[in-house]
């Protein structure tokens, strides 16, 4: 080490970016949302009117994400929500476990929808990204 700083008072945000500190840049860890995973949403089949929430949709709309802890079938349940904070169905169990403990930790997760897509005129599959905004 070439410099020795000497610090009399302050906090260390003062002492590594104020005007007399050593001027480097302490900001959050991640500007942009990282992208974690795709998933279909499950379950729209179990929601009623599903085929008028899904005509409410469009590629590239942000669902939004509630943990549902009593959920009696899974413990580890995110329901997916629509701009309405309608339920439109699930995180697939199978994809739902870190989802579920980042959500516990106090992370905002969210989903953009990427398709959507009526399947044998009785599924609707609908497609998303899961990012976690930090």
């Amino acid at each position: 080490m070439s410099e020795i700083v000497r610090i009399d008072s302050g906090n260390i945000v003062q002492i590594l970016g104020g005007a007399s500190g050593l001027g480097l840049h302490v900001g959050a860890p991640f500007d942009d949302p990282i992208y974690l995973v795709d998933v279909h949403v499950a379950g729209t089949t179990h929601v009623d009117n599903i085929d008028v929430l899904v005509e409410g949709l469009s590629v590239g709309d942000r669902l939004s994400f509630q943990r549902d802890k009593d959920n009696p079938y899974d413990k580890l349940a995110i329901r997916v929500m629509n701009h309405n904070d309608v339920r439109i169905g699930f995180i697939p169990c199978d994809k739902n476990e870190i989802l579920a403990r980042l959500m516990d930790g106090g992370k905002l997760l969210y989903g953009e929808i990427m398709e959507k897509a009526l399947i044998d005129r009785h599924w609707n599959k609908i497609t998303m990204r899961v990012f976690l905004d930090d």
